[in-house]
């Protein structure tokens, strides 16, 4: 009895001087809930609560970081699975680029195959992959890209341009007037390449991009 009055005490002492919960029952190597009742209403001078709260602060980010480094470290974990396991697929195979580049019209590409190939993104990596593809599947005349960059008021278009050019290793001379989005200037963001909106004239291929996507899902789309 005599003990827990002094580790009672001792706990009041150190919650006066701005220890946190956590640091008490640590330090005194009492039960949690026991030295929470025991400091539950210690009043804490400005001093206390300072370090206190400094203290709480710090926790806070620590455990903020220690979940960030647990989470990356699941990504990379599955990212390097899913490596191993893309790895495997054939390159070599048309029929692999055609189906990557079918679904991803599908999925950023316009519907309306009689005004030629639409796709519009704003992720570098995506459009070389989509190009890519569409290159591997189709015979193409490099001649009908027309592309149209989207940029907003603080962009400089012929940077821009000039990005989007070296992206997908078309001319600079085949590019549209850029299409300037409204902006209020509020919300900038640092290293926005702007969108691209790739247009291919060809209907026929257009039409041989939607009908892959749907021959897809009619297979796929009724499993489970």
């Amino acid at each position: 009895m005599k003990r827990k009055i002094e580790e009672k005490l001792r706990a009041i002492k150190l919650r006066e001087r701005g220890y946190s919960l956590n640091e008490i029952y640590k330090k005194l190597n009492v039960a949690k809930s026991s030295a929470s009742v025991w400091v539950r209403n210690v009043p804490l001078s400005s001093k206390a609560r300072k370090r206190l709260l400094t203290k709480i602060k710090l926790g806070q980010l620590i455990s903020a970081e220690n979940k960030r480094k647990k989470t990356q470290k699941i990504l990379d974990l599955y990212r390097n699975q899913a490596v191993r396991e893309f790895e495997k697929i054939p390159q070599d195979s048309k029929e692999i680029y055609k189906l990557i580049c079918a679904l991803l019209y599908w999925c950023e590409g316009t519907k309306n195959y009689s005004e030629g190939v639409n796709f519009t993104n704003s992720d570098p990596r995506l459009i070389q992959i989509f190009l890519y593809s569409f290159r591997k599947s189709f015979d193409i005349d490099e001649r009908k890209f027309r592309p149209c960059v989207h940029v907003h008021e603080y962009h400089n278009p012929k940077k821009q341009i000039k990005f989007w050019s070296d992206i997908t290793n078309i001319p600079v001379n085949q590019f549209i007037k850029p299409y300037l989005k409204s902006n209020t200037r509020k919300r900038i963001k640092k290293d926005y390449p702007g969108c691209i909106g790739l247009k291919y004239h060809s209907n026929d291929i257009a039409k041989r991009l939607f009908t892959d996507g749907e021959a897809f899902l009619s297979i796929f789309g009724s499993i489970g």
